[in-house]
């Protein structure tokens, strides 16, 4: 079957974690299960380029069917043919593909044509928010806490201080109320004139920057995500008012819209040292509100 343009309109990036939608597309993804496609979702998909953030819980819902346990995926489409989750072979955003949500559903599908609500499980959602915004805090929180351990310029976040997280990040997980981030210091970041004696004293580490994120969080400053058009593939950059200025930082995830929304934000720092370079795990956990 041919795909027609499925080019999503996503409304999660304002907050939202409900929809109205008619069904443009569907396509069989093996066993009983199928890809449905709407011209328009609030579900958050996972990310092909930077999987950090889990997908929605979601259910699907016709006039003649409700469908729980709905898998979000990102599916990109060239040349007439549909790609699903780890079956897309390249990255959200690249030239010559059309991207879109699929809802993968584990019965009969709802017919084209027919109206559909995606609901997203609205607790599941704001704790995969809030923590997402406390990842970004902590990183800005943790430059500024290690801006003084450079010897050599290097490139700088969106508060002017020089990007350990960006430069030496190598995975990020966003959970429910907790972030978990992986740093490498290896020789390349030490040619570029980090001390990795810096976390010699990680739990001292560890405290200034939560001290900074509750400083931050304290002035309940607003969260926005920018995003340059409703498209799935589109560029969207996440930003923050705080005391030192607008912090901005690219970001697909979703966030919650102030930061007093983010309570008691606390981080744990451990290092270990492995052949040639020292690895670094930054832990930032929240209250449940």
């Amino acid at each position: 079957m041919a795909a027609p343009t499925i080019d999503t309109e996503v409304t999660y990036p304002a907050g939202t974690v409900t929809s109205e939608g008619t069904v443009v597309h569907v396509e069989p993804v093996g066993g009983d299960r199928w890809a449905v496609f709407l011209d328009r979702t609030a579900a958050h998909p996972v990310d092909t380029a930077w999987p950090d953030q889990p997908a929605d819980r979601v259910t699907l819902s016709t006039p003649d069917a409700q469908y729980d346990g709905v898998e979000v995926r990102v599916a990109g489409v060239q040349d007439g043919t549909v790609h699903v989750g780890d079956d897309l072979p390249v990255r959200t955003g690249t030239e010559g593909w059309v991207f879109a949500v699929a809802h993968v559903v584990h019965a009969d599908p709802p017919a084209l044509g027919d109206r559909a609500t995606v609901t997203v499980d609205r607790g599941f959602r704001t704790a995969l928010s809030v923590a997402h915004s406390a990842c970004h805090l902590a990183a800005l929180a943790l430059d500024a806490v290690l801006a003084d351990r450079w010897s050599k310029p290097v490139p700088e976040d969106s508060l002017g201080r020089p990007a350990f997280d960006s430069l030496a990040i190598v995975r990020s997980l966003i959970g429910e109320y907790r972030s978990e981030d992986v740093y490498r210091i290896g020789k390349s970041l030490r040619k570029k004139g980090f001390d990795p004696g810096a976390f010699d004293d990680a739990d001292g580490i560890a405290d200034r920057v939560t001290g900074l994120l509750r400083a931050w969080t304290a002035t309940g400053g607003p969260i926005h995500v920018v995003a340059e058009d409703s498209r799935l593939s589109a560029r969207r950059q996440w930003r923050c008012e705080l005391p030192d200025g607008v912090a901005a930082i690219p970001c697909g995830g979703t966030h919650p819209d102030a930061l007093s929304d983010l309570v008691d934000p606390t981080v744990a720092i451990s290092v270990e040292d492995v052949p040639g370079a020292r690895v670094v795990t930054m832990t930032t956990t929240l209250t449940p509100r």
